[in-house]
């Protein structure tokens, strides 16, 4: 499936401009899940480069925090036990013209079967303060904020 990867810089300008099309504006969300050891969890898609904290897009109909839940299920296996905490809020539009980004922290969980259907590559747990080469910008200054480490940014 990592040939996903390959041919993502070509399809992101028709997958964005369907999304703005099909949504106008676009909202995403992620998710900071830490185990018993302080590790947070971090996952590799197969179509593009990188680590990344799990998360998707917020569907019609569907509120962020469900679609937190829902994402963390699909892509790592994770069913949480609590409500989502929302920490930050951040624009992408850098990145996605009008989209933006809630950042959540799942506290309580549980291990479930995952049905990713090839989107993710790998799952891992790291350190926050050694994380693996390849984090994501946005991911890195998430981090970074979430553990004290930065003030939260505006911008992803």
């Amino acid at each position: 499936m990592l040939w996903r990867r390959r041919i993502e810089p070509f399809t992101r300008p028709l997958v964005y401009a369907f999304f703005r099309f099909r949504r106008g504006l676009t909202l995403g969300v992620r998710a900071v899940v830490t185990n018993e050891a302080g590790q947070v969890l971090l996952l590799q898609h197969t179509y593009i480069h990188g680590w990344y904290l799990p998360g998707g897009g917020v569907e019609r109909g569907e509120t962020a925090e469900t679609a937190v839940v829902r994402e963390l299920q699909e892509e790592a296996g994770i069913r949480a036990l609590s409500r989502p905490r929302l920490i930050s809020a951040h624009s992408n539009e850098i990145v996605h013209p009008g989209d933006h980004v809630l950042v959540y922290r799942v506290d309580a969980w549980e291990p479930c079967a995952s049905n990713a259907a090839g989107e993710i590559h790998e799952v891992g747990w790291f350190d926050p303060h050694a994380l693996p080469e390849g984090v994501s910008p946005g991911t890195r200054r998430r981090l970074a904020e979430v553990f004290g480490e930065a003030e939260a940014g505006p911008m992803w």
